[in-house]
């Protein structure tokens, strides 16, 4: 009779280093995220300018370092926010991360999430000191506006009595000035009248929401922001702009009065430069 292990006692042990083997094929997190963003042609700072997640953190997460978001709960909040932007399902990664970092997320403290009720004065009792100080200077401040009043009254008389006008001497009434009203934005026809030393960009998400960046001809961010289907956005400089579309499938594009015909795909991301003598792609 035998003493040692069965065949069928050895088994779950083989099943537990095939478990493990997956695991470790399994690509990581951060090489997810990394992979889709290089397919998507963005950069770090493409990332960190739609998600408005910080590089160092992008950085960090794609090298599968997690200490830098600041705890569990904000870890998941940025898997799932960078898997949006490069059109991944975040449902995997967020099920591969608490796989490998203990399942559901820790509580948040609730001192941060509170901090305006623990600032907030405490509800204290009438003071009626106050109230009395308060009174009694309403009382002689009325006093004081009465006599001030009944002398006004006596010199007006006395005024009409040696023949002068009352009220001549008052300062007139100054006119307050209407708030300058906002600019609007340049409708489809001022863009095809359009002056011809400048160039006009009219960005319209005719399909669907897209990520938007523009820039002036120095480089200086002039948009960076998403538009919801319907919406649009133009661009005037003296000579360039630079553009990147997020999906640029769902865009119109509007040169210097001109629609631009090509046939971009969704969800394909775009950069494209345009000048005075466009429209043509730069």
């Amino acid at each position: 009779m035998s003493i040692g292990n069965s065949p069928e006692d050895e088994r779950p042990f083989e099943d537990e280093r095939v478990e493990d083997d997956r695991e470790e094929a399994r690509p990581s997190i951060g090489r997810v995220l990394q992979q889709a963003r290089i397919a998507a042609g963005l950069t770090v700072d493409d990332i960190s300018s739609a998600t408005r997640v910080r590089m160092n953190i992008v950085h960090a997460i794609e090298a599968d370092d997690f200490t830098a978001c600041g705890g569990d709960v904000y870890t998941r909040g940025h898997i799932r926010t960078l898997a949006k932007a490069v059109h991944l399902d975040p449902a995997p990664l967020l099920a591969q991360y608490g796989g490998t970092h203990g399942g559901h997320p820790a509580p948040t403290p609730a001192a941060p999430l509170f901090e305006a009720e623990r600032i907030r004065p405490e509800r204290r009792g009438p003071n009626w000191t106050a109230a009395m100080v308060a009174a009694i200077v309403a009382v002689i401040g009325f006093v004081g506006f009465t006599m001030f009043q009944g002398g006004d009254d006596s010199a007006g008389e006395a005024n009409v009595a040696e023949g002068s006008t009352p009220g001549a001497s008052a300062s007139p009434t100054t006119k307050s000035k209407k708030p300058a009203e906002p600019k609007p934005e340049p409708s489809d026809s001022a863009i095809a009248a359009a002056p011809q030393d400048k160039v006009t960009v009219r960005v319209a998400a005719a399909d669907g929401r897209s990520w938007i960046a523009a820039k002036d001809h120095n480089g200086r961010m002039i948009f960076d922001g998403v538009l919801k289907q319907g919406d649009s956005k133009t661009f005037q400089d003296s000579s360039k702009v630079h553009l990147v579309l997020g999906d640029a499938g769902a865009i119109d594009l509007f040169v210097n009065g001109k629609k631009i015909e090509d046939d971009f795909q969704p969800g394909s991301v775009e950069r494209l430069t345009y000048t005075k003598g466009d429209p043509e792609a730069g």
